[in-house]
């Protein structure tokens, strides 16, 4: 999805949440239930950009449709190099309404549930403004 991708790469928040469905589920590689909702979702994806290091898409593969894309990644996240993929799914309007994301290896996986273990409290005053 060339309007997300786009979007993170100029680090431009207001335009990635725009592309959220209000209903998204984000999906994430170190929690085993997802995140339901616009405001959560957006909240996370702010996390991790305070988490992520040199952060590059590197590949971008869609379906014929259109209807969905898997943007792969690489970064760092402290000294780990971490490749991983943001599977996303649009709904009829185009809106971004699942959005998954897998990471490898293992210990860089761990290091960015650290991490965003430790952002876990920001970002939930962001998303629910509590």
């Amino acid at each position: 999805m060339q309007a997300f991708r786009k979007a993170v790469e100029a680090d431009d928040h207001a335009a990635v949440e725009a592309l959220l469905a209000e209903d998204v589920v984000f999906s994430s590689p170190v929690v085993f239930r997802p995140y339901p909702g616009r405001a959560t979702t957006a909240a996370i994806l702010r996390g991790v950009t305070r988490v992520f290091e040199d952060f590059r898409y590197v590949r971008e593969i869609n379906d014929a449709g259109g209807r969905d894309s898997a943007l792969v990644f690489e970064a760092r996240v402290g000294d780990r190099q971490i490749t991983g993929c943001d599977f996303l799914h649009v709904n009829e309007e185009g809106l971004i309404d699942e959005f998954t994301v897998m990471v490898r290896p293992l210990s860089a996986a761990q290091a960015l549930a650290a991490a965003m273990g430790a952002q876990w409290e920001r970002i939930t005053q962001e998303a629910f403004g509590a």
